[in-house]
């Protein structure tokens, strides 16, 4: 059997993207890849994640790639699409893409949501067919099973590659994620400035947050 692992990179930053990945393997290509240290992104060094990206590339069967970018996640959110909805809609485009005249395929997703059973099921009515598909969803899947390993680094890989591109453009605008000083002083100072730029998800209280003092400080100079 083939299996499917499904994982996602930038789920909770206030700049750039959200990436999903998957990554079909057989069972020869998850020995060899667990021999070669394939583990969760998190636990990998940014050199060794760039050298395990070519080789899951090498040895996988196919892997797919799909970006949720800032306007799309808050474009969703104000039509009543939460993140946790849109990831199933990103993952199920990934099984669509890849489930093409396969025989029997066994997905396995780091599911983002707390009710594993309730997100299992919205996936499910997003994804083309069914009828070969073994659909498994489960917490910490990045740490326990080697396919959604395999998808953990190259959303990873893919996360920093697009925050690379936004960075020559925007020097200081850190990690994207809310606890990054960096990225707050950015926000402090930026948030208005570059708002019609596509860089922040303004649906996030963070960059609201931000906006909004900006806003407070110019009435209140307007009013001086």
């Amino acid at each position: 059997m083939l299996i499917l692992g499904i994982d996602d990179a930038g789920r909770g930053p206030v700049i750039g993207p959200l990436v999903l990945a998957g990554c079909l393997l057989d069972e020869k290509a998850e020995r060899a890849l667990k021999r070669l240290g394939v583990k969760d992104s998190k636990q990998l060094t940014k050199k060794r994640r760039e050298f395990l990206t070519e080789k899951i590339k090498e040895k996988a069967e196919t892997f797919e790639i799909v970006l949720a970018y800032p306007y799309e996640i808050d474009g969703k959110s104000m039509n009543g699409i939460n993140l946790n909805i849109l990831e199933a809609i990103k993952a199920a485009e990934i099984i669509n893409k890849i489930n093409k005249g396969f025989k029997k395929i066994k997905v396995i997703v780091d599911c983002p949501s707390p009710n594993i059973k309730k997100w299992t099921d919205i996936l499910k009515t997003k994804i083309d067919n069914l009828s070969n598909l073994e659909i498994v969803c489960e917490h910490k899947a990045d740490v326990n099973y080697v396919a959604v390993s395999a998808a953990s680094i190259l959303a990873k890989e893919i996360r920093e590659r697009e925050m690379s591109l936004l960075k020559e453009k925007y020097p200081d605008i850190g990690s994207g994620y809310c606890s990054d000083s960096v990225t707050w002083k950015f926000l402090e100072k930026y948030s208005k400035k570059y708002k019609k730029n596509g860089l922040f998800r303004q649906t996030w209280s963070t960059w609201k947050n931000a906006y909004g003092k900006l806003e407070q400080k110019k009435l209140s100079e307007f009013q001086k």
